[in-house]
């Protein structure tokens, strides 16, 4: 486990350069604010990407049926595990917290 702090000029080339090796994964979305506790978002939906808009400066995390949109992002933080992207914790300008986890795809029932 690699914890790392992406700083904000590589925001758009790092999530650029990790789209293709997050194909097939599923997202676990917690937004953990003081005036609403932690809240889940998604659970373990199907993860459609990850992009940066320098120029409306949003962080855009889709996943099937929703689009999580972090307006203002002030930190981002990501954990690597054998050189895979496995969470992220992004602090934004409000001071709300958005902990985006993956894993593979779920096997068959």
């Amino acid at each position: 486990m690699t914890i790392a702090k992406i700083d904000k000029p590589d925001w758009q080339h790092y999530f650029d350069s990790v789209a293709k090796e997050l194909d097939g994964m599923r997202a676990e979305i917690d937004v953990v604010a003081m005036a609403i506790g932690s809240q889940i978002a998604a659970e373990w939906l199907p993860l459609l990407g990850i992009s940066y808009d320098p120029k409306g400066d949003v962080l855009a995390i889709a996943v099937e049926g929703l689009d999580h949109l972090v307006r203002k992002p002030d930190t981002i933080f990501v954990d690597v595990e054998q050189g895979r992207l496995t969470s992220m914790d992004v602090t934004d300008s409000e001071q709300v917290r958005h902990i985006v986890k993956l894993r593979g795809p779920q096997a068959p029932s």
